[in-house]
């Protein structure tokens, strides 16, 4: 309760912050990405389908080292089923704009930082701006890297890069990734659309850069869930302990 109540005011409170650090469009001019937002439908299409397309995604350019890597990683977990989320890691960038698991997001956005709060793992991203951005000695690296924005026009343009090596998502990258995402504002069929154009480069994995496209669609009045992960892990910690204390000593 106390971490929506802080949601809300930040979101209440961004409206009455004063201009930090941009020069290229007036506050008025900006367009607004505030609110929660879900993995975007089109209508129904003849024949009765909706949504895009199903079908097997296509082959990522990596190069065969890599691949090598990526498939040692499986090799490694494929016998247990264990997996990032099951122990409560966030799947990092880009896998977290570009997927989320079908979860929503929220974007809470003021002139000095753009936060973003996927639902899934609770995970959390923020895009700093202006006199908000920190020397890059003084980055540390992480799954969603180090994220700078800047407008251009109506277009928001974000830079990614401080990101861990990965191998355990759809986009498995080196720590020499550098991720550009555009974002653009329309309406498609009666729908507020937020698209996420996404060109990822690494050199040291990929033998071109990785270009893709996610479309968001705006949840009138919607709200994020607590994506509860570390609570059931600790509840079902104690019943092993209490199932142990149980047992008759020998």
């Amino acid at each position: 309760m106390l971490r929506r109540l802080a949601i809300f005011v930040l979101a209440f409170a961004a409206t009455a912050l004063a201009d930090v650090g941009f020069a290229q469009t007036p506050v008025a001019n900006r367009p607004d990405l505030t609110g929660v937002w879900t993995t975007y439908r089109a209508p129904a299409q003849a024949g009765g389908r909706g949504g895009a397309a199903r079908g097997t995604q296509p082959e990522l350019p990596l190069r065969a080292e890599t691949r090598a890597k990526v498939q040692a990683y499986q090799s490694l977990v494929s016998p247990t089923g264990d997996t990032p989320g099951g122990y409560c890691l966030g799947t990092g960038m880009p896998g977290s704009m570009m997927g989320s698991g079908g979860y929503p997001m929220e974007i809470i956005q003021r002139q000095d930082q753009i936060t973003i709060i996927y639902e899934a793992h609770n995970e959390i991203r923020r895009v700093y701006f202006g006199s908000r951005i920190i020397p890059e000695k003084d980055r540390l690296s992480e799954r969603n890297g180090y994220s700078t924005g800047r407008w251009e026009g109506d277009t928001l343009v974000v830079e990614t890069a401080k990101l861990n090596e990965q191998v355990d998502q759809r986009y498995p990258h080196s720590d020499q990734a550098r991720i550009l995402e555009r974002y653009t504002l329309s309406e498609e069929n009666g729908q507020k659309v937020l698209t996420a154009q996404m060109t990822m480069t690494d050199p040291a994995f990929y033998t071109a850069p990785v270009v893709e496209t996610k479309k968001w669609s705006i949840v009138p009045n919607g709200f994020l869930m607590t994506y509860e992960c570390n609570e059931p892990a600790w509840l079902k910690r104690l019943d092993e302990l209490k199932a142990k204390s149980s047992q008759p000593s020998k």
